[in-house]
């Protein structure tokens, strides 16, 4: 099992930024794809960024591309981070940190993951 926390949620203004953070514990040595979701109001489940710990491939959904960064701890391989810049009000939402085991050409924004956490609300203001 792998257990997931998130943080680094808040309100910010249109045009600001924010660092989320996600802890990953437990049997974390059978994870090496980590992403971020984020759930909008009114809106389905949505697959932002994911990150393949093993060479640090990523990918992005289009609507984040240029603005948000995933990137991971070196050193713990157990945090993964999303750095969010130029935010909209269109990015507000609860995000969650996903995690599973698969190979790199299954880890994407569309992938299914098996561990979540609780999420982490952002709200963005115009």
């Amino acid at each position: 099992q792998v257990h997931l926390v998130e943080s680094g949620g808040g309100s910010v203004q249109a045009g600001g930024s924010l660092r989320l953070s996600c802890a990953a514990s437990g049997y974390t040595a059978t994870v090496d794809c980590m992403g971020w979701f984020r759930e909008a109001p009114g809106k389905e489940r949505e697959g932002l960024a994911t990150i393949y710990t093993n060479d640090a491939h990523t990918a992005y959904a289009d609507s984040v591309k240029g603005r948000f960064t995933i990137t991971y701890d070196d050193a713990s391989h157990t945090t993964v981070y999303l750095q969010m810049n130029s935010l909209k009000p269109d990015d507000t939402g609860m995000y969650f940190c996903a995690a599973g085991g698969m190979p790199m050409s299954a880890c994407g924004t569309s992938s299914g993951m098996p561990y979540w956490g609780k999420g982490t609300l952002v709200t963005i203001s115009s």
